[in-house]
């Protein structure tokens, strides 16, 4: 089965967790690239606000507050979507929390919690996203290299999205198998410089839970987002620190079982006290895209553009090896 996306300035995307963080970076390109853009989170006066500047810059946008792990909020959401723009091509699951601490210390009401926003958000996210593309278009799953490499103190963080991997990687084969034209793809950030850590729930310290340096900017997901929306993938890891520690943690499990829990002390500020309270049940704060405590963030990877532009990277790595070889050859005529 080949599958054709459209090209983002003609397509309608609906975006979840749109308020802050990965997901208000990736509306606001998408608008930027002519895309009419359609977004869903629980904070709708942050959302109003998102909506006007973009539609006061010439954008198409409109917007749904909604909770992704309230199946009938998704479904009228994107209900809403297509009486707004008459359709949808690609949906963007994003919406997340997070749990910090240690995983028999986190409690069992706030993991179902997590569960009902990471995990059941993304199964709201792609039954209501099938419904209205089956015709064809693009589900791109926001997940996280923590589902590749257990990581404390995010464990249980990790425990959901190593459920929602599974659960869109045997979609992706349901869906192919029935010759549904959708293309399913897993975009896995490393580190990013969001503010998922101050909005989380902490239970490893009284200082502030962050994303541990190297954070790369939550642009370069934004870009494997779009990027995914016109050219299906499978799976995009945004990174390659991130991807050095998957396969780090892979290839020596003892040891990084070892090192894991010790370096995990690095996840907490060594002065902010934790704000509060967490977006686990409520909105809280939103309209933010960074965190504010990672000014040197990498904003380029080298790994993640080999990924997206395979063709051009080996054209660069042919044109490189061929300079490389005519300054050789003149050195030995020199010579």
């Amino acid at each position: 089965m080949s599958l054709k996306l459209k090209p983002l300035a003609e397509q309608v995307i609906v975006i979840t967790g749109a308020s802050s963080g990965i997901g208000l970076v990736t509306a606001r390109t998408a608008a930027g690239r002519g895309a009419a853009v359609f977004l869903i989170a629980r904070s709708a006066e942050t959302l109003g606000e998102v909506a006007r500047e973009i539609n006061n810059a010439g954008g198409r946008v409109d917007f749904a507050e909604a909770d992704v792990g309230d199946f009938a909020a998704v479904q009228a959401a994107a209900a809403q979507a297509v009486a707004k723009f008459g359709r949808i091509d690609s949906w963007v699951n994003d919406a997340g929390s997070a749990i910090y601490g240690p995983v028999l210390d986190c409690p069992l009401d706030e993991q179902a919690q997590l569960f009902r926003t990471n995990y059941f958000g993304v199964v709201h996210g792609c039954m209501a996203a099938v419904s209205h593309l089956r015709n064809g278009g693009a589900i791109v799953t926001v997940g996280s290299l923590a589902s590749d490499m257990p990581s404390p103190p995010l464990g249980i963080y990790s425990a959901t999205k190593h459920a929602a991997k599974a659960y869109v990687e045997v979609l992706r084969m349901e869906l192919a198998a029935d010759d549904v034209p959708i293309s399913i793809t897993l975009v896995k950030p490393a580190g990013i410089d969001t503010p998922i850590g101050q909005h989380a729930s902490n239970h490893g310290s009284d200082k502030e839970a962050q994303i541990p340096p190297p954070a790369y900017d939550p642009q370069l997901v934004a870009d494997a987002i779009l990027d995914s929306c016109e050219h299906p993938r499978r799976e995009v890891t945004v990174g390659g620190v991130g991807r050095a520690q998957v396969l780090f943690s892979q290839h020596f499990p003892g040891l990084y079982e070892w090192l894991a829990p010790r370096v995990a002390k690095g996840a907490y500020s060594p002065n902010k006290p934790q704000p509060g309270p967490s977006n686990l049940f409520d909105a809280g704060p939103a309209g933010q895209e960074r965190s504010g405590e990672h000014p040197a963030r990498l904003r380029h990877s080298l790994y993640t553009s080999a990924v997206l532009h395979p063709k051009t990277t080996l054209g660069l790595g042919v044109l490189a090896a061929a300079a490389a070889l005519l300054f050789a050859n003149r050195g030995r005529k020199d010579d």
